[in-house]
């Protein structure tokens, strides 16, 4: 497994990560024998970084984690400011530090190697207090770094200017392309290492999915649709499920010959240098081989790239809904 370093923490993370957000059991049921064979198989693959959150299944994905056997150097990191009291205008230093300590216990750690505020609003990122508590929690000794996953290039942008700010976490693949104009070139003047989750654009970008796909009533794509639940962007990306599937059959004309569709867009992601790691969850410990090779592809051409880029302009754009 080919590694990058996560900016200014010193991690040498694997560039594809494992996102656990499928542990908590919000793309539908996992039972515990299927939830260690994903984090056995992330351990053999030498997948190092785990990315959960204390919200994910209610902390069922944070206890999985804690619970299993971790490979050498695997680096776990959560997310914060979604339960506990907090969300939407209820943080406080004192509530930020008994929710990374819930955490902690669960993962099973005396300290946090990477704690991120998990989509907190904008109007909380602008006030900036709660940089400044995470500032001090750290230097408590509750984290060794932290960071922000927001959800739009605005939000970002704000957490890039502070100083204590180790990594961003934001939504980037072939349905989502914006960041790479700004946000990434100052993540790099910044040396803050970028996350990239929902790669696949909750399966879509899979190439699995025709317009009869139906999920679970527990899977956030069923309940969160149309952004019932919370931000639309985190759900396909913001686009409508049917307009998606369209997108993909014309992606599939673009993809280089018996280069899967999965690994197509993976390897899209990686070809940004910015990128630290791509936390691509799963639901069977399958999956994680398909995400694994996309890292063995040899770069896209660039003229493809360029191909991309225009091809979401002036076909995807228009079609999410929500703010980029």
């Amino acid at each position: 497994m080919k590694t990058r370093l996560l900016g200014k923490t010193g991690y040498e993370v694997s560039e594809i990560g494992l996102g656990c957000w499928q542990l908590g059991g919000d793309f539908g049921p996992v039972g515990d024998e299927t939830a260690g064979a994903i984090l056995d198989a992330a351990n053999a693959a030498g997948v190092n970084f785990w990315d959960t959150a204390d919200v994910y299944g209610g902390g069922l994905s944070e206890s999985r984690i804690g619970a299993h056997a971790k490979g050498p150097g695997v680096h776990v990191a959560t997310k914060l400011g979604r339960g506990s009291g907090l969300f939407p205008d209820k943080y406080s230093k004192d509530g930020i530090r008994a929710s990374l300590k819930g955490s902690a216990e669960r993962l099973g750690v005396a300290v946090l190697d990477l704690a991120q505020l998990h989509c907190v609003p904008r109007a909380v990122l602008e006030d900036g207090a709660i940089f400044g508590w995470m500032d001090e929690l750290k230097a408590e000794g509750l984290v060794r770094h932290w960071g922000a996953s927001v959800e739009t290039i605005a939000e970002g942008l704000i957490c890039l200017e502070q100083p204590g700010c180790a990594t961003l976490q934001i939504i980037f693949n072939l349905f989502r392309q914006d960041a790479a104009k700004d946000l990434l070139p100052r993540a790099a003047e910044k040396n803050v290492g970028i996350i990239v989750r929902l790669p696949l654009a909750s399966g879509l970008l899979s190439g699995k999915f025709d317009k009869t796909t139906r999920f679970d009533a527990s899977d956030h794509r069923n309940y969160n649709a149309d952004g019932e639940a919370f931000s639309v962007g985190e759900t396909f990306s913001g686009i409508r499920f049917e307009r998606g599937v369209e997108l993909v059959g014309e992606l599939r004309g673009l993809a280089p010959e018996a280069m899967p569709m999965s690994q197509f867009a993976l390897r899209w992601i990686l070809d940004h240098p910015q990128v630290s790691t791509v936390i691509a969850g799963v639901s069977k410990p399958e999956q994680l081989a398909d995400n694994v090779a996309a890292s063995t592809h040899k770069s896209l051409f660039p003229a493809l790239i360029g191909q991309l880029g225009e091809w979401y302009e002036k076909e995807v754009k228009p079609a999410i809904r929500g703010e980029v």
